[in-house]
């Protein structure tokens, strides 16, 4: 049945075709016919010389993007420069108003107690800062080993095209992330100081008082934005997580719920022992001497490989009784 339909169907379609074409050829003019014929004409001879079965829709856009990944991959080395230069204007800015406008004020208006605690936590403050920036910025980020080595690797890098070692990340911009940290949160306690109490518009001179007003306006964005991501790190060391592990365990969380299993993440040694080795914290007398002081002592570890933590041993022997 399927067959005489078909050889039924096959001389309508070809005498449907005929017709159209006929009715084309006699509604549309003859140099605009000789266009189309020429574009199909065109347009077989660009398919017969660089047709490629492996080509598609996403391969023509990687080429039509690929002029912006080189401009991103040569320009964003120069991010980091700006960056650093950004965060150096303004935080002179903000020092150099706080001794020439703010200073003179507080000596007026403050009481002795108060102008030593406000002396001593202001440059406590600046000294950390400026430390803790300068580590980050010229800390070496470390590199991974170029010949064979018996380290597990997770993955492979897409920029330097090199094996990755379990929770590393190649960053275009920042390279050290502990001095980094504590940068940030030395730097949004500063910030939260300065702008809690409301600026004051007694002054005469014009550019003092646009110079508080900037300080004010400065200083509270810088608040809430350090604040925030302050927090949002804090959460992450407290679990003992990267913001990359973040995603990947909650994706792996996900599937083994799914299971009806529980997904414990090996890099997760309690929330205190987290900080501890985050900070680089042994003894308590390294609270004072590598966290309120500033230090330059180096992180636990290597980089590469990572102790388990205490259930993951404590499992591992149980499995190995057995």
């Amino acid at each position: 049945m399927r067959g005489q339909r078909s050889l039924l169907l096959g001389p309508a379609r070809l005498c449907l075709r005929l017709l159209l074409l006929l009715g084309y050829r006699r509604r549309c003019p003859p140099l605009l016919r000789g266009l189309v014929q020429r574009w199909r004409y065109g347009k077989v001879c660009l398919r017969s010389l660089l047709y490629n079965s492996f080509g598609g829709s996403d391969t023509a856009v990687d080429a039509a993007f690929e002029p912006i990944y080189w401009l991103v991959d040569n320009v964003i080395r120069w991010c980091g420069v700006v960056f650093v230069v950004l965060v150096i204007v303004l935080t002179s800015s903000i020092v150099a108003i706080a001794y020439l406008c703010v200073l003179p004020l507080i000596l007026r208006t403050y009481s002795v107690p108060r102008l030593c605690w406000h002396f001593f936590y202001s440059h406590w403050n600046l000294i950390l800062i400026v430390f803790h920036y300068y580590q980050a910025i010229t800390t070496p980020p470390g590199y991974p080993p170029q010949g064979r080595n018996d380290i597990a690797t997770v993955s492979i890098c897409k920029k330097c095209i090199y094996p990755k070692p379990a929770r590393t990340h190649h960053c275009s911009i920042c390279n050290s992330y502990g001095s980094w940290d504590l940068f940030r949160e030395a730097y949004a306690a500063i910030e939260t100081y300065h702008q809690t109490p409301p600026p004051t518009f007694s002054f005469r001179e014009r550019v003092t008082h646009k110079s508080l007003v900037y300080l004010w306006f400065l200083c509270s964005s810088v608040a809430l934005a350090l604040g925030a991501l302050t927090v949002w790190h804090a959460v992450l060391i407290s679990r003992g997580e990267t913001s990359i592990e973040r995603h990947i365990n909650k994706k792996e969380r996900r599937r083994l719920q799914a299971k009806g299993r529980v997904f414990r993440n090996h890099y997760n040694y309690g929330c205190l022992d987290n900080w501890k080795v985050f900070l680089g914290v042994d003894t308590g007398r390294h609270w004072l001497t590598r966290v309120l002081l500033p230090s330059s002592h180096l992180p636990h570890g290597n980089g590469m490989t990572w102790d388990p933590p205490p259930w993951v041993t404590a499992h591992s022997a149980s499995v190995m009784a057995v």
